[in-house]
C-alpha cells in the first residue's frame, strides 16, 4: 500500500494568532500590513520573531535586529510575544488535524504531519481532502495554513514550503524532477549555510545537482553521516514513520532571546538559575535525573557556542544544575554582548539510587532535594506561577512566563489522557 502523508504548516504562526486575536477585537488585522512580532515597540529592541508579507516586501527577514527592520520600514508595527495565546491556538488547530487522520505526528507548535494511508475510502480525493482541511482551519480559528501532500515526511513537507500563504501543494515521487531538483541546494530540507557553501563551491547549485551526483561525492564533501543522509533528501527517499506519541524525552532543555544586550555576569546568573529551576522541574516531573549539563549562548554576530559537562553522579536537583551551569558559563564567556542563552541536561536516567560522597554536605543536600519537591508539590497542585525562587521573583525576562506556559500544556496533556 502506497502511503500518503500531509505535512501542515501555520502560515506565519505567530503572527497570524496574533492577527486573529486582534482581527476579533475589531483592531486592524497585522497581515495586511508592515508588522512583525518582535521586542518591544517601545525600545525598538529585540529581533523579529515573525513578519507579515507587506513586511517581507520591505525586505524584513525573520531573525534581524528590530532596529534594523525599522530602519528599513520606519511605519513597522511590533508586538510583543505572547506564548500562551500561541499554545491555545496550537491546540485548536492540533485538534481539527488529528480529526481528519488515524495517526498524527506534532512536529513543531505551529506543524503536524499527518499519516493518511489507508484512508482512502473515506477520502478518495487527497487534495480535496486537504482544501476541507485548510478551509476548516481559516474559517473557525481565523488563521491559514499550507498543505503539502506526498508519499512521505520529506517530500510533504518540502511541497509545503512552495507558494504561500493558504495554498495545497503535492509532490509525488514523480514530480520531483519538475518541482524539486530546480529549487537551490539552500531549499533542501536541514541543509544549512554552510554545507550550502561546501557544495556551491564544488559547482553544485541545484538540488537536482545534489541528486545527480555520487553520494560518495556528497560524502566527501559534507561527511559521511551528513553527506549520506542529504543525498537520500535530495532523492526524495525518506523511510521515516509518522509517529503518533513523541518519543521520550532525549534531555530538558530552554532558550531564550532578549530584547537588550547582556553584557555582564550580574545579568546572567538570575537568567540561567531561571532557566535551570525550569528544565530540572520539568525533569523531575518526568522521573528523571540527568548526567551532563550544557550551557550555550549566541553573541550579537549570531555566533552560536556551547559548553558541556558529564557529572559523576546523576541529579535532579535545582542547584546542582545550576551551580554547574554557572561554572560553564564562567569558562567558557569571553564578555561578549549575548542575545541568547540556553541549558539543556541530557543523559536522561532515571536510576534513583546515588553514590554518596564522603566530600559533600549530604544533608544540605537532601534539604534541597525536599526543597525542589515541596515547589514542585506547590506548582502542581496551585499552578506553575504560584511560587517562585527568592532571587528570580522580579525578573523580567519573560522565560517563566513562557516555561508555565509550556508546563500547563504538558500537565493538561497529562490530565486528558488519565481521563
Amino acid at each position: 500500500m502506497n502511503r500518503l502523508i500531509f505535512h501542515i504548516d501555520v502560515n506565519s504562526a505567530f503572527l497570524s494568532w496574533e492577527s486573529a486575536r486582534r482581527v476579533k477585537e475589531g483592531l486592524p488585522d497585522l497581515r495586511d500590513i508592515p508588522a512583525c512580532i518582535g521586542g518591544d515597540p517601545k525600545k525598538r529592541t529585540g529581533i523579529v520573531v515573525a513578519k507579515s508579507i507587506p513586511a517581507k516586501k520591505f525586505g524584513i527577514q525573520t531573525g534581524e535586529p528590530v532596529a534594523m527592520a525599522l530602519r528599513k520600514c520606519p511605519n513597522l508595527v511590533i508586538v510583543k510575544s505572547d506564548f500562551e495565546l500561541y499554545i491555545k491556538c496550537s491546540r485548536a488547530f492540533k485538534e481539527i488535524c488529528a480529526s481528519y487522520a488515524p495517526v498524527m505526528e506534532s512536529f513543531s507548535i505551529d506543524e503536524v504531519f499527518l499519516d493518511m494511508s489507508g484512508t482512502s475510502l473515506i477520502y478518495p480525493d487527497p487534495v480535496k481532502t486537504a482544501f476541507e482541511i485548510k478551509d476548516k482551519i481559516r474559517n473557525e480559528l481565523g488563521f491559514t495554513v499550507n498543505i503539502g501532500i506526498s508519499t512521505n515526511k520529506l517530500l510533504a513537507k518540502m511541497a509545503s514550503d512552495f507558494e504561500k500563504p493558504d495554498k495545497v501543494h503535492t509532490l509525488f515521487p514523480d514530480e520531483i524532477p519538475i518541482k524539486m531538483w530546480p529549487l537551490p541546494v539552500r531549499d533542501l530540507l536541514f541543509l544549512g549555510k554552510a554545507s550550502e557553501k561546501k557544495l556551491t563551491e564544488a559547482g553544485i547549485h541545484t538540488i537536482g545537482d545534489m541528486a545527480h551526483s555520487s553520494e560518495a561525492e556528497i560524502q566527501r564533501l559534507l561527511g559521511n553521516k551528513a553527506g549520506h543522509q542529504l543525498y537520500q533528501y535530495a532523492c526524495g527517499i525518506d523511510d521515516s514513520a509518522v509517529r503518533a506519541q513523541p518519543e521520550e524525552a532525549k534531555g530538558f532543555s530552554v532558550e531564550t532571546t532578549f530584547n537588550d544586550d547582556i553584557i555582564s555576569v550580574e545579568q546572567v546568573l538570575p537568567i540561567l538559575l531561571e532557566q535551570c529551576d525550569i528544565v530540572a522541574t520539568r525533569m523531575r516531573r518526568k522521573e528523571k535525573k540527568c548526567t551532563s549539563i550544557s550551557v550555550n549562548f549566541r553573541t550579537l554576530d549570531f555566533r552560536n557556542k556551547s559548553h558541556q559537562m558529564t557529572l559523576p553522579n546523576a541529579t535532579d536537583t535545582t542547584d546542582e544544575i545550576y551551580k554547574n551551569a554557572q561554572k560553564l558559563f564562567a569558562e567558557s564567556w569571553k564578555g561578549e554582548p549575548l542575545r541568547l542563552i540556553g541549558v539543556a541536561l541530557t543523559n536522561l536516567t532515571d536510576e534513583s539510587f546515588e553514590q554518596l560522597s564522603l566530600f559533600e554536605d549530604n544533608e544540605k543536600k537532601e534539604r534541597r532535594r525536599k526543597l525542589d519537591a515541596t515547589m514542585d508539590e506547590i506548582r502542581k497542585k496551585f499552578g506553575n506561577d504560584k511560587i517562585t525562587r527568592a532571587s528570580i521573583m522580579n525578573s523580567s525576562t519573560g522565560i517563566a512566563k513562557k516555561a508555565r506556559a509550556q508546563m500547563k500544556n504538558e500537565d493538561d496533556k497529562e490530565s486528558r489522557t488519565v481521563e
